[in-house]
């Protein structure tokens, strides 16, 4: 068990959740899944490293495709998102195309 973990009580695995007693993966949300996007283009940009090899890699394609997915998704869910979940699409996206030039240009 990590310190973290240790430290909040919890005996479960990094990225489960005690529900009820058991370890459980957390409910799917759409900012859950969202927040999973984001993380992943911050690691094709080169801006978090592999956590088993603590080695970071820059990607620049799979970096745009994350990006154009996390846009798709926005636009096929228009109008069905809570003013929460619009705003962290927004910045989250606006926040990886900067990312995304500023890698580009180095």
């Amino acid at each position: 068990m990590d310190k973290k973990h240790q430290k909040n009580g919890c005996d479960c695995a990094p990225g489960m959740v005690k529900k009820d007693g058991k370890c459980v993966m957390p409910d799917v949300t759409f900012t859950s899944f969202f927040m999973a996007l984001n993380t992943s283009a911050l690691y094709h940009l080169g801006e978090i490293a592999d956590p088993a090899t603590n080695v970071r890699h820059k990607d620049m394609m799979m970096a745009k495709h994350t990006i154009d997915t996390m846009s798709m998704l926005v636009d096929k869910t228009k109008n069905n998102l809570n003013a929460e979940e619009s705003e962290l699409a927004a910045n989250s996206i606006y926040d990886l195309k900067m990312r995304y030039v500023k890698a580009e240009s180095q």
